[in-house]
């Protein structure tokens, strides 16, 4: 199966041509894809024509003459193109911010596990809205790729042997008799996962989160492809960095895969007491006078208030309404973090209560949806224990 290069040829042809050479040369099959919104025909395997017949307004939609509007509507029409392709080894693609924006969408709806991978000058920068949940490899070019030089030669050709060698050395399929589970996790959660891993290990292949906005993410894309049996949600802190502006949000739709799906879900609250910003003088002037927590010199927590708590009990439980499916929403009542435990710094009883009366308040039980309080710190292993046995019986294997 051959790899896919692409980008606009019309401004990077000598640069893709090389990389196609390359790939070729290391013996895997290559086609050059031409994103140009120019609509002008090139030597490249697939046409710009071809890729945006694809969009559903067919090409006149793509190629208007507006580079904004053309560029997001190649990237809307190459999306639909790689996706319908059943020969795909591989995904590689050169440009600056522009070709970047053309090719990344189609690599982030793309299974996890097809090697995809890009080469720019916005590598070295905030990828995070490229990359998204994907596990897409970015490469920095170092020069612009604006023609072949000492420089550009190299890090294509590296790029090149990367996805050829990626293509060519698939890794084995291991037989997997347990099923996958989602579970979310932060430095202040840690106990609990592992207690919980060690209960469940034997009979689940445990994939862990890091719950920094892209880690739901990328669970709850997991969730949405039906790669996942079920989630243990135990940290649901990036609603906090949602709703007061902190550097790990989630988006709005945090939870919403587990709606969709309806697949088996245990859910808590884990480091709902903290809000995430980067080094001290990164907070914002409107939280200095705020309860903080200088976690190391690039990481700042601040405590969530009893105010803030009880707006995010709320958004969480009608989140929760919208899912049908088996949801147990489990509260620990002795503390939601490592840092929320008697003599410690976010220890805070009346904004835990704040949070837990408005779950309770708002989430709407079901025969499917119910919610357990349990007198317990959440890193307790006998929480760790509920948390088990709560999926084990919602999977229907408790």
């Amino acid at each position: 199966m051959p790899i896919y290069i692409a980008g606009t040829c019309d401004t990077k042809g000598g640069e893709l041509g090389y990389v196609a050479g390359l790939i070729r040369a290391a013996g895997v099959p290559a086609l050059l894809v031409d994103l140009s919104t120019t609509g002008a025909a090139s030597s490249a395997d697939i046409q710009p024509a071809v890729v945006a017949a694809c969009h559903p307004g067919g090409a006149s939609a793509v190629f208007t003459g507006d580079r904004g509007s053309a560029v997001a509507a190649m990237a809307d029409a190459f999306t639909r193109f790689i996706t319908s392709r059943a020969d795909l080894a591989g995904l590689i693609g050169l440009g600056g911010s522009g070709g970047t924006a053309l090719v990344a969408p189609a690599m982030r709806a793309l299974p996890i596990g097809v090697p995809k991978l890009v080469v720019s000058t916005v590598a070295s920068g905030n990828i995070a809205p490229y990359v998204g949940p994907s596990d897409i490899a970015m490469m920095y070019s170092v020069t612009d790729i604006a023609g072949l030089n000492r420089i550009s030669r190299t890090v294509l050709a590296n790029a090149a042997h990367a996805i050829a060698g990626m293509a060519a050395h698939v890794p084995p399929r291991q037989a997997e008799d347990r099923p996958a589970l989602g579970i979310t996790m932060f430095g202040v959660t840690t106990p609990c996962v592992t207690h919980l891993r060690g209960r469940l290990a034997a009979g689940y292949d445990c994939l862990v989160f890091h719950a920094t906005g892209t880690g739901g993410q990328s669970m709850e894309k997991l969730v949405d492809s039906r790669l996942l049996a079920g989630v243990i949600d135990v940290t649901t802190t990036e609603v906090a960095d949602l709703l007061m502006g902190g550097v790990f949000p989630c988006t709005i739709d945090r939870f919403g895969a587990i709606a969709r799906t309806r697949l088996p879900a245990v859910v808590s609250v884990g480091a709902l007491d903290m809000v995430n910003f980067g080094a001290f003088e990164t907070v914002p002037e409107r939280y200095r006078d705020r309860l903080l927590y200088r976690h190391n010199p690039q990481v700042t927590l601040m405590r969530t208030t009893p105010e803030e708590n009880t707006r995010m009990g709320a958004w969480i439980g009608d989140r929760l309404n919208f899912c049908e499916g088996p949801l147990t929403l489990m509260i620990p009542e002795h503390g939601v973090s490592m840092l929320d435990a008697p003599g410690m710094a976010f220890h805070d009883p009346a904004a835990d209560a704040a949070l837990f009366a408005s779950l309770e308040s708002v989430l709407r039980p079901t025969a499917n949806r119910r919610l357990v309080r349990l007198p317990m710190h959440i890193n307790d292993d006998e929480f760790a224990a509920g948390l088990a046995g709560s999926f084990q019986t919602l999977a229907g294997n408790g």
